[in-house]
């Protein structure tokens, strides 16, 4: 071929494919007409097919069609652009003729098939596609053949019937493709537009469990799907269903359900499903593993709950003695004295208790450095909570030097800037909390943020410090526990002026007093006012966050809930808070 003839080909290409963006086909088809003939070009015969048709040229269409298939009789795909013809025509019985014809005449040879299907779905006929892999799985003998393909024409198709029926045909014949099809599963399952999916899933995992009670990868299929769908108290029945029939592998299953309830705060399903081991005795592997677990639980319940009476402390502390008692203070109970140190400071005033014990964890031969520095940092903050402020400064210094450009580190640093603002040194702090602003950890960096605007917002508005030294000092009684003492001097700086910047965070550090005084009404309306009048300030979003979570867990106001997290949403939504405001404003939604 000359230069000047490919020249003149990629012209008339050009100037084709302009009339035909712009519909003007009669230009586009003698343009086409020519390059087709110059060779039989696939995309030139689409492009001309096209234009016949668009112009209502159908003879002419089905002529190009026919003549395409006397040189090209095994490419099954023209008898879809036939059939598709004979549709713009109105010859409906005839289109389907043509493309039950093509169907007929798949082999076993893998690349037509996958050109006619796509030819299909080109055509919006996923059903004709279906039955393209279908019938080429029938002549190969291959039962799990197109497996991907053929789930997503069911999902694109909306039919979620016999998607869930490819599902569990394929883990019948191959039950170690288990994890495989959860993956595909679960990406369907997020892809759904509706609930249609999850129903199908569920329903007929419901009835081939009850057809086949001792199949082990239906009931663990079902836990699965419990899981995906936070259904976590179905799942623990089903693990517990697992274990009677198949005890080698059910205290794994029920220990996976602890575990992942647990994280996702089901803590009623992770304390029963840890409570059923450790009814299986000592010698049962995962024994250990639950008992560290339920007391996890019950720590994890008091920071939701927020307060603890008396009776509950005590109960809670029998506990944690009795477990030491049986499973002794080493490195795998570690955890265990951790949440016991801050149970007995925080809720019980028993710091030397708490400190104690957090020597012996400090004192254990083979700890990990990494624990010993957390717990360093925890010891420093108890230090700091029994108004040894020197001595927690201390370590803190030594977790950020044995810990430099590293999160735990930053979050040492972080301390001893709030210890610095705590004793009135503000311009050190100030300095040491600009610096974090840069942290690698968002929350570490939000936190210092928010605490350098309020030492740098009221410096600057009071030169002499002394609201803010008032601020500080109720700051620090807050944090040692001391509420009354803590109200007292909120009260001050409310009262001392008519307004000030540190209005708004008074109203939350209240607001915060009245949560641990199980006083949620008042908090709440506490966190209303807050919002309403300073909507723009700093602790607006915390504010918003914290009222939503009340309303929800503890005045049993769902409307109310639903509309903070809506307006946290879009109101604020570069806020530390949006991906878990969206996520409980989901699952309320859903209820």
């Amino acid at each position: 071929m000359s230069v000047w003839t490919v020249c003149a080909q990629q012209s008339d290409e050009q100037l084709a494919a302009y009339y035909y963006d712009h519909g003007e086909y009669a230009q586009a088809a003698q343009l086409y007409e020519r390059l087709y003939q110059r060779g039989t070009n696939k995309y030139h015969y689409q492009r001309l097919l096209s234009t016949y048709v668009e112009m209502g040229e159908y003879r002419d269409a089905l002529r190009l069609v026919e003549r395409r298939q006397k040189d090209y009789p095994k490419d099954l795909t023209l008898l879809v652009d036939e059939g598709v013809v004979q549709q713009r025509q109105g010859r409906e019985k005839k289109a389907l003729k043509c493309f039950d014809k093509a169907i007929e005449q798949i082999g076993t040879n893998q690349q037509p098939v996958q050109e006619l299907a796509q030819a299909f779905l080109g055509i919006r006929r996923p059903d004709y596609a279906a039955r393209t892999y279908l019938t080429a799985r029938a002549k190969t003998q291959n039962p799990t053949l197109y497996f991907n393909e053929l789930v997503t024409v069911y999902q694109q198709a909306g039919d979620y019937e016999a998607m869930t029926g490819e599902y569990f045909a394929l883990i019948d014949g191959h039950p170690g493709m288990m994890k495989s099809v959860q993956v595909s599963m679960q990406r369907a399952l997020q892809e759904a537009p509706d609930g249609r999916l999850a129903d199908g899933v569920r329903s007929a995992l419901v009835g081939r469990v009850r057809e086949h009670p001792d199949n082990q990868v239906y009931l663990e299929m079902m836990i699965w799907f419990s899981l995906q769908q936070n259904d976590f108290r179905f799942a623990l029945e089903q693990a517990e269903a697992v274990d009677a029939r198949f005890p080698q592998v059910g205290a794994d299953q029920l220990m996976r359900v602890a575990q992942i309830a647990q994280n996702n705060e089901a803590l009623d399903v992770a304390a029963d499903a840890y409570r059923y081991l450790q009814r299986k005795g000592p010698e049962s592997p995962h024994y250990f593993e639950a008992r560290v677990g339920e007391l996890e639980v019950d720590f994890a319940r008091i920071n939701h709950n927020y307060s603890l009476d008396s009776k509950r402390l005590q109960a809670l502390k029998e506990k944690y003695l009795s477990a030491f008692a049986e499973l002794g203070k080493n490195e795998r109970t570690v955890p265990l004295m951790r949440h016991y140190a801050a149970l007995m400071a925080y809720h019980g005033g028993d710091v030397q208790e708490a400190v104690s014990t957090l020597d012996d964890v400090l004192e254990l031969p083979r700890l990990k450095e990494r624990v010993r520095d957390e717990v360093k940092l925890e010891l420093g903050d108890l230090l700091l909570f029994a108004g040894q402020t020197w001595d927690a400064s201390l370590l803190y210094m030594q977790v950020e030097k044995a810990n430099k450009n590293d999160m735990l580190g930053a979050a040492a640093k972080f301390r001893n800037a709030k210890l610095s603002y705590y004793t009135h040194d503000f311009e050190w702090a100030k300095s040491q909390l600009n610096v974090l602003r840069a942290s690698t950890s968002k929350l570490i960096a939000n936190d210092a943020m928010e605490l350098s605007l309020l030492i740098s917002d009221n410096m600057e508005d009071d030169s002499t410090y002394g609201m803010l030294e008032l601020f500080a000092d109720a700051d620090l009684q807050l944090y040692r526990g001391r509420l009354d003492s803590a109200w007292a001097g909120f009260d001050a700086v409310g009262h001392a002026v008519l307004s000030h910047p540190l209005f708004d965070e008074v109203l939350m550090r209240k607001a915060q007093i009245r949560i641990k005084q199980g006083l949620y009404a008042d908090a709440d309306s506490l966190l209303q006012r807050l919002v309403e009048f300073y909507p723009y300030d700093i602790t607006a979003d915390d504010a918003l966050m914290l009222r939503a979570e009340l309303n929800e867990e503890r005045l049993d106001n769902r409307q109310t809930a639903l509309e903070c997290y809506e307006k946290l949403l879009i109101d604020y939504p570069s806020s530390l808070y949006t991906d878990r405001a969206r996520k409980r404003y989901n699952e309320l939604k859903a209820r």
